[in-house]
This record gives structure tokens, C-alpha cells and sequence, in this order.
């Protein structure tokens, strides 16, 4: 039976992942920094500091292999429709005649994985929310689609 303490703390080590969107890496510092504190003096809080954790460094692996998708997709778009040899001689990067049937399929897959980011990150604002609920009411909680780093 979980205490009110461990309850509290481990719907703050959940919480605490929400300080990404006002400090850079706060979505590992502070749970770290929570979980490490109160690992060793309780079960349910370690758990609960692992899953937030584990959850944390799958959503960044797949922020990075949507990046590794997108980016080079919008940058070959890009370069396709650029005229070099008005660049060179007026220095200024023209856009004329912007093709998108050429590029119809790669616009195509940079759109798609700028779409899957945002739901995920859309899912991953929702369901920290509810890992914290549960913790809170002192129920174990898996994220979805989390690879165990830390087991």
C-alpha cells in the first residue's frame, strides 16, 4: 500500500516532464532528479520514475527518426526548385517556377511526418496527464509504445 507521500511523488516525477516546454531538457532533468531522490525509499515511486523516464526517451528517439524522415524530404524539395545560376550571378535565392509535380511525393512524406510529430506530441501531453492521475490514486502505469530503457 502506497503512502500519500509516494502518490504525490510519483505523480510529480510524471508532472515534472512538462518543464520541457519552459526549460530545454527539463523532461529529463527533473525526473532524474525526483526519481533518483526517492528511489530507494519506495517501490512505487522507482516505477512510476523508470516508466516517465522510458516514455521520455522513446518519444525523443521517435522525434528523431520523424526529424531523420521530414527534413531531408522539405530540404530536397527545397533544392530541387532553386535556380543556381540566378544565384550566382544576382545573389539572390529565386524561387521561380516552383514545381510541385516533381515533388509532389516528398512534400507528401514531410507533410505526413510533420503530422505524426504533432499527434504524438499531442498524445504525449494527454497521456502524462493520465499517468499522473493514476499515480496519484496509487495505480501502476504503462505509457503506450514505451521502449524499456530502464527496467
Amino acid at each position: 500500500m502506497e503512502t500519500s507521500n509516494e502518490k504525490k511523488i510519483a505523480a510529480l516525477v510524471h508532472l515534472s516532464t512538462f518543464s520541457q516546454y519552459i526549460i530545454p531538457f527539463g523532461n529529463y532533468i527533473f525526473p532524474i532528479i525526483i526519481w533518483t531522490s526517492k528511489k530507494d525509499e519506495s517501490k512505487f515511486v522507482d516505477y512510476n520514475g523508470k516508466q516517465a523516464l522510458n516514455f521520455q526517451l522513446s518519444v525523443l528517439i521517435y522525434s528523431l527518426v520523424l526529424a531523420m524522415i521530414a527534413i531531408p524530404a522539405f530540404i530536397s524539395t527545397i533544392l530541387r526548385n532553386i535556380s543556381f545560376n540566378e544565384l550566382v550571378h544576382n545573389e539572390d535565392i529565386v524561387f521561380e517556377n516552383f514545381d510541385f509535380g516533381n515533388s509532389i511525393g516528398l512534400l507528401t512524406i514531410g507533410v505526413l511526418t510533420l503530422f505524426a510529430f504533432v499527434c504524438m506530441k499531442v498524445a504525449e501531453f494527454f497521456l502524462i496527464i493520465y499517468a499522473s492521475v493514476k499515480a496519484s490514486n496509487g495505480e501502476e502505469y504503462n505509457y503506450p509504445l514505451t521502449i524499456p530503457f530502464l527496467k
